[in-house]
């Protein structure tokens, strides 16, 4: 490779790791309130199932933004879309920290919703600009593995900076790493067709500009994969409606909203039914939550990243690889139905392990679907839909656990309405999905 495309292969892989860091700093915030369960019932003298509401709240903000975000970030761009969603969530942090009842922090937790609705629909029209397919599986597994490794790293970090400077203080840190993120998306990050090497330096030294016809060339599929990337498809934008009557978008969108069914379940109940189904302490219910991410982390870089990406570039047939992995990975989150039969914390842990293990294997591959189904002009309207869909089941798992649990003192119906989920996920990628490849743009313009 010349020096000329090398320079730019390490920047747009500091774009990949940009992404990551931005996701696992959004995380905390979110994982910042499940660690603060009990320190925020008593502070507030709320019910389980009204906490169960304000798990859920950051979702209703998050998820009533996608749609509309969807079109601004195609019409705006990701950087200046980023920036403003940025400063929003470091205020709605703050706003967090200082809250001084359960309703202003109920508007708080709305307002970070708010911030962070466009990351990752920006996140997957990013990766569809920077990236060439064979290696949008590895790049997307940087930004949203990080939202494992937030829950890896997050819980058992702040809930010990919790037991040691009170939940107050950790909304604070949150908020000081998110403004921090801030900075450092403001500098590195570039559109790629207004990319200028001028202000970025990349392995100590500044790298040459990239033109236009440059970019193309770097970014252009590979002759086997012109036929299942829709990035690489020049075309106007697909109006929303259309796209919401597109059978792979449909398919795409059942499929991972199971995922994150199970993803938000676990990223807010799980210290709760490590301590109060199987009796762990607090403090070890933290460090054990953080194991099954790890698990996760691991599953997405090497399966949904390395794994898939290498088979595509071996030749491998793109589309099929890609749902191999989305229903087998869908599949083994069936696991978590063990964990409802657990009697020991190492049992409930191996279960829910193999189920977080296999939904995250197959995380990245749903989340490069925007970039491989659609146009550029597309992807943000897709990833918009995508994670509308997403958020819905982000709103529904907190507050349908928390009633089930208030009821039931269990978790057994808990985790089976989630495999329920995930049953009507495989069904979609199966027979609406299919092969994930470049929809009729032609056709759909036409609908």
């Amino acid at each position: 490779m010349s020096h000329e495309a090398a320079a730019p292969d390490r920047y747009r892989w500091t774009i990949g790791l940009l992404l990551g860091v931005g996701v696992l700093v959004n995380y905390y915030d979110r994982v910042n309130l499940t660690v603060s369960h009990d320190a925020l019932v008593s502070a507030f003298g709320i019910r389980e199932s009204t906490f169960g509401f304000l798990l859920s709240a950051y979702s209703w903000t998050y998820a009533a933004c996608q749609l509309p975000m969807g079109v601004v970030l195609d019409k705006v761009g990701v950087k200046r879309v980023m920036l403003w969603g940025v400063a929003l969530w470091g205020v709605a942090s703050v706003a967090s920290a200082v809250a001084p009842g359960v309703f202003l922090f109920l508007l708080a937790r709305l307002l970070l919703g708010v911030g962070e609705a466009p990351t990752f629909p920006a996140n997957a029209k990013a990766v569809g600009k920077w990236f060439p397919q064979a290696e949008r599986s590895l790049a997307t597994a940087f930004f949203d593995s990080a939202s494992k490794l937030a829950n890896a790293t997050g819980v058992p970090l702040l809930g010990l900076l919790l037991l040691r400077i009170g939940w107050r203080a950790s909304f604070g840190v949150t908020a000081v790493l998110s403004f921090g993120f801030l900075l450092l998306f403001w500098w590195l990050y570039r559109e790629p067709e207004r990319f200028s090497m001028r202000n970025v330096v990349v392995a100590g030294a500044k790298a040459p500009s990239l033109a236009g016809e440059d970019f193309r060339r770097l970014r252009a599929p590979a002759p086997s994969e012109e036929a299942t990337d829709g990035a690489a498809i020049v075309a106007p934008p697909i109006p929303l409606g259309r796209l919401l009557r597109q059978r792979k978008v449909i398919g795409l969108t059942l499929g991972y909203a199971g995922y994150n069914y199970v993803f938000y379940l676990l990223m807010t109940w799980m210290p709760k039914y490590l301590s109060s189904q199987l009796h762990v302490t607090a403090a070890k219910s933290f460090v054990f939550t953080g194991l099954p991410w790890i698990v996760a982390v691991a599953a997405e870089f090497l399966i949904g990243g390395l794994l898939v990406d290498w088979l595509i570039k071996s030749g491998r047939d793109a589309g099929r690889v890609r749902q191999v992995v989305l229903v087998c990975g869908t599949l083994c989150g069936l696991g978590l139905f063990g964990a409802a039969f657990a009697t020991t914390a190492p049992q409930a842990l191996l279960a829910i392990s193999v189920a977080i293990g296999g939904l995250s294997a197959a995380a990245p591959v749903g989340w490069a679907g925007p970039s491989i189904l659609v146009p550029d002009s597309s992807t943000g309207r897709v990833g918009g839909i995508l994670n509308f869909s997403n958020q819905i089941c982000a709103i529904l798992a907190p507050i349908v656990t928390g009633f089930v649990y208030e009821r039931t003192h269990s978790f057994t119906w808990a985790f089976g309405i989630a495999s329920a989920f995930l049953c009507v996920g495989v069904l979609a990628y199966l027979f609406l999905l299919g092969r994930m490849e470049a929809i009729d743009v032609e056709a759909a313009l036409r609908a």
